[in-house]
């Protein structure tokens, strides 16, 4: 009994190959392609790569990536107020409650590719995304900081600044799979063969993306091992422990400071006039 050929392969092929078109093109390509050749899994997979990763979902390690983490304050001083001084943190002077969720220096990428090709777009060096809770957590800062007495001091916004290349190296990521996928495909068709059957799609799906179970078996994806794009890392730290708190950074001392070098300035600018 022969399986009947799957279209669209050369369609995907093109799409792929054509790094002026948009990702999402070719993961459109790619779900027609399994869908005809009646892959669940597959399908799946193009699905939450073109219209994102929902909170429940486990993500794959390559939309795992290195990323700062950052604040946003003003002071309300006496006659001035000073808005948007940013100041990179650690992870272990995050609030409690934000590390036992797992908030660290590793920023989950769960938009789909369409929407972070149009991030890269519109970003300059950085990409900035806001954690969950980040409304919460800024705050809880802000509280801390009156109880310490620094009651001009406000926290406005808590996020994740994250390297562009490190966003166009899950697109690239995403990119090189499909090739490979393609490539697999290719591989699997003896000379002559002008379309794949679902078996060679089915065997493609594992060798290059990890996903196994074709034919409208349960789903049962995963994750390609994540290697480290540009330079950086996919490592996660969500399930190590929580350090001691250590004394906040923005502290009584650097606030008055900052609060004298204000002040100094707007003395300055006084003078001079």
């Amino acid at each position: 009994m022969t399986t009947p050929d799957v279209q669209g392969l050369e369609q995907l092929e093109r799409a792929v190959l054509d790094d002026t078109a948009s990702l999402a093109t070719a993961l459109r390509r790619c779900l027609m392609l399994a869908g005809y050749a009646h892959h669940g899994e597959l399908r799946a997979w193009a699905l939450k790569e073109l219209e994102g990763y929902a909170a429940a979902d486990e993500l794959p390690l390559y939309r795992k990536v290195p990323a700062a983490l950052e604040v946003e304050m003003d002071l309300n001083l006496p006659g001035q107020i000073v808005q948007g001084i940013t100041r990179r943190i650690s992870s272990n002077q995050l609030p409690q409650h934000a590390r036992d969720r797992g908030i660290g220096e590793t920023a989950p990428i769960r938009q789909g590719v369409r929407e972070l090709e149009a991030l890269i777009a519109i970003s300059d060096s950085m990409v900035r995304l806001s954690p969950p809770g980040s409304a919460e957590y800024a705050l809880n800062m802000t509280r801390q900081q009156h109880d310490l007495g620094n009651e001009f001091t406000v926290i406005t916004s808590l996020h994740w600044a994250v390297a562009k290349p490190s966003v166009e190296g899950v697109l690239d990521h995403v990119r090189t799979r499909l090739t490979q996928f393609v490539a697999e495909v290719r591989a699997a068709m003896p000379p002559g063969q002008q379309n794949p059957d679902a078996n060679q799609i089915d065997s493609a799906a594992q060798q290059a993306l990890n996903i196994t179970g074709g034919h409208g078996s349960t789903f049962n994806i995963v994750a390609p091992n994540a290697k480290a794009d540009r330079g950086g890392s996919a490592s996660a730290y969500v399930n190590e422990p929580a350090p001691a708190t250590p004394q906040p950074w923005w502290h009584r001392r650097w606030v008055i400071w900052t609060a004298i070098a204000a002040v100094a300035a707007i003395a300055t600018v006084v003078a001079t006039k």
